[in-house]
């Protein structure tokens, strides 16, 4: 306990898991019930937030550090999803004129 920084330490460890429940709440629900799929793309991100929240909060108060790495990699990947599904949003946009995820099932070959 007496490796936690004071900045984090203000803040019970409780308030980061309501934090990050609520967050990724959110974006499922937007995953769920949104029908743009640059709406579903940014719920997805949220939900992604909420995860490297919680695992940044988690590994700060255990005082490992195996979390932020975690946090790191889920970033990359993140990144890496952000510019293929941007592409092939952008692809889709330009053959469909539409954004409604509906509609996306018309690709089909």
């Amino acid at each position: 306990m007496n490796h936690i920084p004071e900045v984090i330490r203000m803040i019970p460890f409780e308030h980061y898991l309501l934090l990050s429940a609520v967050l990724f709440f959110i974006g499922l629900i937007g995953v769920l019930i949104r029908k743009n799929v640059i709406i579903v793309f940014m719920c997805i991100e949220i939900m992604l937030n909420a995860v490297n929240l919680m695992m940044v909060a988690a590994s700060a108060y255990r005082g490992d550090s195996a979390g932020q790495v975690m946090v790191l990699f889920t970033m990359a990947v993140a990144a890496a999803e952000v510019s293929v599904g941007l592409a092939i949003i952008v692809m889709m946009y330009k053959n469909l004129k539409t954004t409604n995820i509906d509609l996306f099932d018309q690709l089909k070959g």
